[in-house]
């Protein structure tokens, strides 16, 4: 059979007008799908309420509460200049006049973390600042670390869909982002709380992925290129030690890094796990103690959980250690 052509033409036009339909349906679907997801997680974030307390121990896996500290040193009501909803994720560096402190701040405005900062003489009392990096996605995990005289920092920022290394323009309130080392993988989406050391002549990054993966990331220098370790990814299906939980660091001739446990909930505990080889081609680790380095406390700004920490070494031999820790609200509360 045969169709005029204006037939044809009105047909043709008809299916345009249909797949037009269908596609704005089908967008309008997914937006409010997201939508959904975003309120469903911001209703339980405003029942959680986190907070950041000092520990210190004998070693990076053994660590306490102190007595003369009053946990916890940071709340969101130190946080002057944003309405915050909670302080999580610090991580310390020191220099000679004392510590800074960096962290997520959650800003209630806007429902998405920023970064602050906080000063200390001896790393036991803290006054908070200001807020010191804001993008227009989601910021938290500000791993800051320094290197050949730099400061920089790569703070968990999986919403953007990569990881982003920045460098402190003006130490400690002026960062710029000067480029992207990671592009998230559409499958594995391999970027969330990535953790940097640099060992035997490399730069190795432990990031969290899909499937409850630890990825392992290696370059001969920090600004890259990166690529993809042969082992990686070293952790698969495994909700209690996979992700990231803190600095990894070098105790001992070997390498710690840190596990945040999920089970049975989000940042229920954190565990310590001993790197034994690292190199390139190779990776293995094992258990660094049969026992968590933190877990829920008696206190009620941790008695639900914690999940993230950041041990350094002091003259003395002990260790100072940033933690957070936090509650869960009912409704009623």
């Amino acid at each position: 059979m045969v169709f005029p052509p204006c037939l044809l033409s009105l047909m043709y036009e008809f299916i345009l007008l249909l797949a037009f339909f269908v596609a704005v349906a089908l967008i309008g679907l997914l937006v409010t799908r997201y939508r959904q997801h975003l309120r469903k997680k911001a209703v339980r974030r405003s029942f959680e309420t986190w907070a950041i307390g000092i520990y210190e121990g004998t070693s990076p896996v053994q660590l306490h509460s102190p007595s003369d500290i009053a946990n916890p040193v940071l709340t969101a009501s130190d946080v002057s200049d944003v309405r915050a909803r909670f302080v999580a994720d610090p991580f310390m560096i020191r220099v000679e006049s004392g510590y800074y402190m960096f962290f997520e701040v959650l800003n209630d405005r806007r429902n998405l973390g920023e970064i602050g900062y906080a000063s200390s003489p001896d790393g036991k009392e803290w006054q908070y600042r200001s807020i010191v990096l804001r993008e227009r996605f989601h910021l938290s995990y500000p791993y800051v670390f320094s290197s050949d005289g730099h400061y920089y920092m790569i703070p968990e920022c999986g919403a953007s869909g990569g990881i982003h290394l920045y460098r402190a323009v003006e130490f400690p309130e002026r960062w710029e982002r000067i480029s992207t080392i990671i592009r998230g993988d559409r499958e594995r989406k391999a970027v969330v709380d990535p953790s940097v050391i640099r060992h035997g002549g490399h730069w190795y990054l432990f990031s969290y992925g899909k499937h409850r993966s630890l990825h392992l990331f290696v370059s001969e220098s920090l600004a890259g290129p990166w690529v993809e370790h042969p082992k990686s990814p070293v952790i698969s299906g495994t909700p209690q030690f996979a992700r990231p939980g803190g600095r990894v660091v070098a105790h001992e001739g070997c390498i710690l890094r840190y596990a945040q446990d999920e089970t049975p909930h989000y940042g229920s505990r954190v565990w310590a796990f001993r790197i034994v080889e690292l190199t390139p081609t190779a990776y293995r680790e094992a258990a660094a103690s049969d026992k968590p380095v933190l877990e829920p406390g008696n206190e009620s700004w941790n008695r639900d959980g914690m999940h993230n920490v950041d041990p350094h070494q002091q003259a003395s031999g002990t260790w100072l250690a940033c933690v957070d820790g936090f509650t869960i609200h009912s409704a009623k509360e």
